[in-house]
C-alpha cells in the first residue's frame, strides 16, 4: 500500500524520494540524447556511416529495453533504492569504456552498458511512487520526475555542445562517468527503505505473473500505442533530430543545438503541464487516458508537418513534437492500477521493454533507410527522412486505431 502521510506530498519525500530518483532520470536522458550533439564528432573521429551511427546510439536502447523484465522482478523484489544505486554505478562504467572506445564495436559495447546501467532510470522512480505516494498524485509524481528527465535533455543540447567544443566528446563522457557515480551513492545514503515488506515470491512465480501481464488484454490494448508514439520520440529526438536539422532546415552546428534546446524545452513543459492536467481533471472524474490520446493526436500531425518538410513553421511542429511526444506517460498509473501495487513495476517494465524494443528498431531502421538513398558528403538524402520518418507514423496511426478498436470493447 501506499505511504498514506504522502497523500499531499509533503515536501521531506519530494526531497528524499523524488528528486534523488529524478537526478538518477535527469542523466538517463541526457546520456540517452546526447548523441544527437557528439554524433558529428563521433562519425568524424571513428569514421562512422549512418548506419553504425544508428546502431551504436541505439545500443543504449537494446541493452535498456532487454533489462527491463528482469529489473521488474527486481524492483518488486528488492525495492527501488538498491536496484537502482547497484545499476547507476553499471552506468557511470560504460560512460568511462565509451570515452575511451576507438572503434564502432568498443562504442556500441560501451553504449549497451551505459543503457544496462540507466535501465532503472525511469521505473525506479515509478516504483518510488507507488510506494510513497497516495494513488490520487501517482500521475503528477510521475511527471515531476520525467519533467526532471527534461533537465537532462536540455543538458545535451547547448551545454552539451559546449563541453565538447571545450574537452571533447570523450572529456563529456568521463565526466558523465563521475557525475554518475555520484548520483549512485546519493540515493543509496538518502533514500529511505519503504514500510512494505518485501516480495517473497519464488523467481517462477514470479515468471509466471510476468507470463500473466503479457497474456492480459488491457495490457496489449496500451502497449502498442505507448511502443509506437514513445518508440518513435526517442528514436527521432535521441539521434536524428540533429542530421534532420543540418540536411533539411540548412542550420549549422549552433542552430541544431539552439533547436535541439527548444525541443528539451517543450518537453519540459509539456510533460509537466500534462502531469498537472491529468492530476486535476482525473480527480474531476476525467480519464486521464483520454487526456492521453489527445496529446498523442497533436504528436502524430506534428509528426506529418515535419514529413511535408513545413520549414517555415519548425518552431511550431517541433515544439509540439517535443511537448507531446513521451505523453503516453499516462498509461503508466493506469497500468499499475490495473495490476496492483505489488505488481507495479513489474507491469511498467513489461511495457517499458515494448517501448524500448520498438524505439531501438526506429532509430536503426531510420539508419538504414537513411543510406539506401544518395548522399553528399555531409548530408543524407531528404527522401530518406520522409520514408524513414513516414514508415513510424503509419505504425502510430494503426497503434491508435487498434487501441480505440480496444477500448470501445470494454
Amino acid at each position: 500500500m501506499s505511504n498514506p502521510c504522502a497523500k499531499s506530498m509533503p515536501v521531506r519525500l519530494v526531497l528524499v524520494v523524488l528528486l534523488p530518483f529524478a537526478a538518477g532520470y535527469f542523466l538517463s536522458y541526457m546520456f540517452r540524447a546526447i548523441n544527437a550533439v557528439v554524433a558529428p564528432n563521433l562519425a568524424a573521429d571513428l569514421h562512422l556511416d549512418a548506419g553504425q551511427l544508428g546502431l551504436v546510439t541505439a545500443a543504449y536502447l537494446i541493452a535498456f529495453a532487454l533489462f527491463q523484465l528482469p529489473l521488474g522482478i527486481l524492483l518488486d523484489r528488492f525495492g527501488p533504492r538498491r536496484v537502482q544505486a547497484t545499476l547507476l554505478l553499471v552506468a557511470a562504467l560504460g560512460s568511462l569504456l565509451f570515452s575511451l572506445a576507438n572503434s564502432a564495436l568498443a562504442l556500441a559495447a560501451a553504449r549497451a552498458l551505459i543503457g544496462l546501467g540507466f535501465a532503472g532510470g525511469l521505473m525506479a522512480g515509478f516504483k518510488a511512487v507507488v510506494l510513497w505516494f497516495h494513488p490520487s498524485r501517482h500521475a503528477l509524481a510521475n511527471a515531476c520526475i520525467m519533467s526532471v528527465g527534461g533537465l537532462g535533455m536540455l543538458t545535451a543540447t547547448l551545454p552539451a555542445e559546449f563541453a565538447v567544443q571545450t574537452i571533447g566528446w570523450r572529456g563529456l563522457f568521463a565526466a558523465g562517468a563521475g557525475l554518475t557515480a555520484a548520483v549512485a551513492l546519493i540515493i543509496a545514503a538518502v533514500v529511505p527503505e519503504p514500510g512494505v515488506p518485501p516480495l517473497r515470491q519464488r523467481l517462477h512465480e514470479q515468471l509466471q505473473e510476468i507470463r500473466g501481464i503479457y497474456t492480459d488484454r488491457y495490457f496489449w490494448s496500451l502497449a502498442p500505442i505507448v511502443a509506437t508514439t514513445a518508440g518513435a520520440h526517442v528514436g527521432i529526438h535521441t539521434l536524428w533530430t540533429g542530421p534532420w536539422f543540418r540536411d533539411i532546415a540548412g542550420f549549422g552546428r549552433d542552430g541544431v543545438a539552439w533547436y535541439l534546446l527548444i525541443i528539451a524545452v517543450a518537453f519540459l513543459l509539456g510533460i509537466l503541464l500534462g502531469g498537472i492536467v491529468a492530476d486535476r481533471l482525473g480527480r474531476r472524474g476525467v480519464d486521464q487516458l483520454h487526456i492521453m490520446v489527445g496529446a498523442l493526436l497533436a504528436f502524430m500531425l506534428s509528426q506529418a508537418a515535419i514529413i511535408a518538410e513545413l520549414t517555415c513553421i519548425n518552431f511550431i511542429m517541433w515544439a509540439v513534437f517535443g511537448m507531446t511526444g513521451q505523453m503516453s506517460i499516462l498509461a503508466y498509473p493506469a497500468l499499475a492500477k490495473h495490476f496492483g501495487t505489488a505488481r507495479s513495476a513489474r507491469a511498467q517494465t513489461a511495457v517499458n521493454l515494448v517501448l524500448f524494443a520498438a524505439a531501438f528498431l526506429a532509430q536503426a531502421f531510420i539508419g538504414a533507410v537513411l543510406d539506401l538513398f544518395p548522399q553528399t558528403a555531409n548530408s543524407y538524402s531528404a527522401e530518406g527522412y520522409r520514408w524513414a520518418f513516414g514508415s513510424l507514423l503509419v505504425l502510430q496511426i494503426a497503434a491508435l486505431f487498434w487501441y480505440l478498436r480496444e477500448r470501445g470493447k470494454s
